[in-house]
Order: structure tokens, then C-alpha cells, then sequence
């Protein structure tokens, strides 16, 4: 009877020491979770973040580090940030889209301590996610950032710029721009500033009369750089423009004009030659004609003897008529070669 009884026992003991060995494991999984996140529990609780235990244990199955969200929450919080988006939720679904929670928390914070900055979590979140840095823009905003232009490290040192007397003027200048949180998505960087600002200053001395204005008053540049209004549409908004140094360079228009003029001289020149070459080539034509006419000449000639022979023949020439034309001919030889000889002489 006692073995049978035993037997009835033995199962229900196995079941028993079951049930308390898997309660126990349970227990002693909830206490290291419950240890892990005690921690931030406690950090949350006493700072008024309101953090929960299930917020906790819900950012382990969602994959977001508690040490980057609770702090985060902690800072705002001590901060005195009150913006109601400003959630653990929106904080942990920021995280998850690869932003910097504590940058944008850090943002807000500098924003707030401003007073003259307003910022919202929702933009502070859409800049970050930009790929914008919101704590430099905020600390820009605040501190103003000054410019170099053209740019440090660029090939150019200077703004190279001719006024209308020809004379070029070398110009670097230093631009003073704050953050415009408002364009700070869409807007133009640093770099449009440095092109635009560029583009003012060669535009302001080249609509100047002589360099010498503008070197007595460099201000002239600043005031019309700055009615342009170059930093529309950009994240910067330009507080000053100051010229850093301006030197005075070459004589362009002088070197253009005597450019201009050896141009000409070489125009001149080919065109003469032209001509040139026209009148040797009209000599040469000339010539030929004259060979060509001493030709029909000697030709001409040639055919007098033969006039002659036949007036002989036909008797209307006689030999007194041909003693008389030789005659003719020899005074007229002689007149010539006395002309010449006066002429040699």
C-alpha cells in the first residue's frame, strides 16, 4: 500500500519541482531585466522625465540604446523644454531614422537659453535629418560666423576687378553671416554666399569711375554689396561685409589699348603687304605686256625689208627715195645718241 501511494505521489512531486524550477527561472529573467534598466528607471524618475518600465523594456525589442534616449530626455527636461512633440516616443522614432537625438536636444536647449531663437523640436528634427548640423546652425545663429572671401584655401587670394579707368583693384574681404534657421533646409550653403558676395564686390568696382574712389572709400563696396540682398534664399543671413584688403594691381586698360593697337599694326601691316604684292604682281604684268609689244615690234620690223623689195620690184620706190630714208634715218639715230649723251652727262 505505501509502495502504491508512493508511486501516486512521485509524479505530482516531478510536476510540483517542475512548475517552481520554470517560475523560478522566470523570476530571475524579469530581475535582470528589471536590474538592467533600474538605472535609467531610477535617473528618469527622480529627474521627472517619465520614463517608464515599459518604455524601457519596449526600447530593447525596438532596438533603441536607452543610454542615448533617457539622457537626452533628462537634459530637456532639467532644461525646462516644453514642447509637447517633444515625447520619449518622438524621441526613440527620431533615433530610428538615423538622427542625433542628443545634438537636437542640445540644439533646443541652446535655443531656449537664447530667448531670441525660435526653434521647434519638429524643425529641429526635419534639420538634423537633413543632414544639417542644428547645434552649429543654433550656435551660429547666436555667434555670429565670419567668412573668409575668397574662401581659405582657395587658388585665389584675392578678388581680382577693373574700374572703368582700366586700373585693377585686388580685394579679399571677410563676410559676417548668422544662421537662418527658417532656410536652413533648402537654403544655399556658405558657398553661394562666397560666389555671391564675389560677384557684388567685382560688380561695385567695376561700376566705379576711377579706381581712386573706390580706394578712398572702400565702404562703397560693403553698401553696395549689401543692397543686393545676396543671401536671399540661402541659410545664411549676411550681417556685414568688411574689406579686409585692397591693393591696387596692373594697368589693364592701358595694356588692352596697346594690345589693341599692336593688332592693328599688325593688320596695317599685312594689308600693305597685300598691296604689295598687288603692285610687283601688276609690274610683272606690265613688263610682259611690254616684251609682248617690243616682240610685235621686232616683228613689225622684220617685215620692212620685204615692203621694201617689193616697192622696188613694182617700181614705186627708187634708189634716191631709199638714199633719202637712210638718210632720214641716220640724222634721226644721231639726234638720239646726242640726247642721251646730254643726259649721261
Amino acid at each position: 500500500m505505501d509502495i502504491y501511494l508512493l508511486a501516486q505521489v512521485a509524479p505530482f512531486t516531478v510536476f510540483l519541482l517542475a512548475i517552481a524550477g520554470i517560475g523560478l527561472l522566470v523570476l530571475m529573467v524579469v530581475a535582470i531585466v528589471l536590474l538592467s534598466y533600474f538605472r535609467w528607471w531610477v535617473q528618469a524618475f527622480f529627474a521627472k522625465a517619465k520614463i517608464s518600465y515599459f518604455d524601457l523594456i519596449g526600447m530593447s525589442f525596438r532596438k533603441v540604446k536607452a543610454s542615448t534616449i533617457v539622457p537626452s530626455k533628462i537634459m530637456a527636461t532639467q532644461a525646462g523644454l516644453s514642447d509637447p512633440e517633444m515625447t520619449t516616443k518622438a524621441l526613440e522614432a527620431h533615433d530610428l531614422a538615423g538622427g542625433n537625438v542628443r545634438t537636437v536636444v542640445r540644439a533646443l536647449i541652446a535655443a531656449n537659453k537664447a530667448k531670441t531663437i525660435q526653434l521647434s523640436f519638429r524643425e529641429a528634427t526635419a534639420i538634423d535629418l537633413a543632414g544639417r548640423d542644428v547645434l552649429e546652425a543654433v550656435q551660429t545663429s547666436v555667434y555670429p560666423r565670419v567668412i573668409d572671401c575668397p574662401a581659405r584655401g582657395s587658388a585665389r587670394r584675392t578678388l581680382d576687378a577693373v574700374a572703368k579707368d582700366g586700373i585693377q583693384l585686388k580685394v579679399s574681404a571677410r563676410v559676417t553671416v548668422r544662421s537662418n534657421l527658417q532656410q536652413l533646409i533648402g537654403g544655399a550653403t556658405e558657398e553661394t554666399i562666397i560666389a555671391r558676395v564675389g560677384e557684388g564686390i567685382v560688380s561695385a568696382i567695376g561700376s566705379a569711375e576711377k579706381h581712386t574712389v573706390v580706394l578712398e572709400n572702400p565702404d562703397m563696396i560693403s553698401k553696395a554689396v549689401l543692397a543686393r540682398r545676396l543671401d536671399s534664399q540661402t541659410a545664411f543671413e549676411i550681417v556685414s561685409i568688411d574689406i579686409a584688403d585692397i591693393d591696387v594691381g596692373e594697368n589693364i586698360g592701358a595694356r588692352l589699348k596697346a594690345d589693341q593697337a599692336e593688332a592693328d599694326t599688325r593688320v596695317a601691316r599685312a594689308r600693305a603687304e597685300g598691296r604689295r604684292a598687288m603692285a610687283v604682281a601688276q609690274e610683272q604684268e606690265y613688263m610682259a605686256k611690254i616684251e609682248e609689244s617690243r616682240a610685235e615690234l621686232v616683228a613689225a620690223e622684220a617685215e620692212v625689208p620685204k615692203a621694201m623689195a617689193d616697192s622696188f620690184r613694182s617700181a614705186k620706190l627708187g634708189i634716191l627715195d631709199y638714199y633719202k630714208l637712210r638718210n632720214v634715218q641716220a640724222d634721226t639715230d644721231m639726234r638720239k645718241s646726242i640726247s642721251q649723251a646730254g643726259t649721261l652727262g
